[in-house]
């Protein structure tokens, strides 16, 4: 890894490891150096992110010593890194809240979605492969209670939306996702509508430089709060 004037670049990708869940690890395989290895952990995670900062760490300390520079397929995902350190590698993750502004390539792309559209619910491709959604859960619950019921619930947890978003972030295949989150909107009465996303931030996170837009913690340093503000 190499400091130069506006950040750090990788010059190895052998030294480099990828830890993500499997949300954002979709968007990065395609633009996986060969040679970079990674970790995936489970999106499920992020609904209790103690566990997640637990998983977290123990993927990081078991990383053995051929890796430089560990980056994270993170936000700050509900205080989920926060606290994260590693005693041999330098730690970079993206600074922004959650990976919504990693999919739209910017903290700001996102916040002038926010914006302009608050009552927003995202999908991408790796959010619907996962089935990790309101809309997924909608028919495990027909199952287990009936449709009546399932109804109900997805009415509170949806009131406070308005569109559905579909982030079209380039990759193959594309169709098929797009036309799930139509009909998807279609189904809970929430307007559709498409975005197109970018892979800046997840180019830059696998190979640099990391400016601004990341954190950058070396070796026994602590990820803090404060490094998102």
């Amino acid at each position: 890894m190499e400091k130069i004037a506006e950040g750090y670049r990788v010059l190895n990708h052998k030294r480099i490891r990828v830890v993500a869940c499997k949300t954002v690890i979709e968007e990065m395989r395609p633009l996986l150096p060969p040679d970079v290895k990674y970790e995936v952990l489970d999106f499920g995670m992020h609904i209790t992110p103690g566990k997640m900062r637990e998983a977290l760490q123990q993927t990081v300390d078991k990383i053995g010593d051929d890796v430089d520079v560990i980056t994270l397929g993170y936000g700050l995902c509900s205080m989920g890194v926060v606290g994260l350190r590693s005693e041999k590698c330098t730690l970079v993750v993206p600074r922004v809240d959650d990976c919504i502004a990693i999919f739209l390539g910017s903290t700001a792309a996102y916040r002038e979605q926010g914006r302009r559209e608050p009552g927003t619910y995202y999908l991408t491709k790796g959010w619907i492969e996962v089935g990790d959604s309101p809309f997924e859960e909608h028919k495990r619950l027909i199952e287990r209670y009936g449709r009546e019921r399932a109804d109900k619930v997805m009415k509170l947890m949806l009131k406070n939306y308005t569109r559905l978003a579909y982030i079209n972030t380039g990759q193959d295949n594309q169709e098929r996702y797009r036309d799930y989150a139509r009909r998807t909107a279609e189904r809970f009465n929430l307007r559709f509508e498409e975005i197109r996303g970018s892979n800046l931030l997840i180019k830059r996170l696998i190979q640099g430089p990391w400016e601004d837009d990341f954190i950058v913690k070396s070796p026994g340093e602590t990820i803090k709060f404060s490094d998102f503000k």
